[in-house]
């Protein structure tokens, strides 16, 4: 019988231990003997807290959503401008624990797994319309609705392609490269408005 207050510890091992256990595999193709060695506990420890090894990556997945979100949150709060918190949004995409080789090796890997698994699918679409939402959020407000849109899926776009190149290691382009080509890209496209595109606020500066 697990000791009492240990549960949620040894959940969050058992998380980080399939994080690491999927990096070294570079796919979902673990088994759970294999994460609970990971996480120094037993099989039957790891099936008691989870109950399946799918539930277990749901969980793991889920993990990352939320730590991403609390990220997100907590780097907008410090922006003084619109501008200010799109790029607390970049930051927080390519932070150095979510770009990190097993982090980015289970986001592939759950990508994948959406092909067959609806659970996965749904929870990267609940992701995708996130990130969508945070960022028209803050363009809408620097131009109108239709660039907003526009440069939102190019942002999204560009994110999700720097973690599959990352993820090839062999043309790692890194944290702060990263943050630069997006950086950028948003500051291009916003620059390229004509003033009638630009919000009434940004009117008349520089960006």
């Amino acid at each position: 019988m697990p000791k009492l207050g240990m549960e949620p510890v040894r959940r969050k091992a058992l998380v980080d231990a399939a994080l690491r256990a999927i990096g070294d595999h570079g796919s979902l193709t673990v088994t759970m003997s294999e994460i609970a060695r990971h996480a120094g506990v037993s099989p039957a420890l790891a099936h008691h807290y989870f109950g399946s090894k799918d539930q277990l990556l749901i969980e793991t997945m889920r993990t990352l959503l939320r730590q991403l979100r609390t990220d997100a949150v907590t780097a907008v709060k410090s922006a003084t401008s619109y501008r200010e918190r799109l790029s607390a949004l970049v930051s927080v995409c390519f932070r150095a624990d979510q770009f990190a080789p097993d982090t980015i090796a289970a986001w592939l890997a759950f990508y994948a797994e959406a092909q067959r698994s609806e659970d996965v699918r749904r929870l990267l679409i609940i992701y995708a319309r996130r990130l969508r939402s945070n960022l028209l959020a803050d363009l809408k407000q620097l131009c109108g609705t239709r660039d907003a849109e526009r440069i939102a899926e190019g942002v999204a776009a560009m994110i999700d392609g720097l973690y599959l190149r990352q993820g090839l290691r062999s043309i790692a382009i890194g944290t702060q490269g990263s943050i630069e080509l997006t950086e950028n890209y948003i500051t291009s496209q916003l620059a390229s408005l004509s003033t009638d595109d630009l919000a009434p606020a940004l009117k008349g500066t520089v960006l």
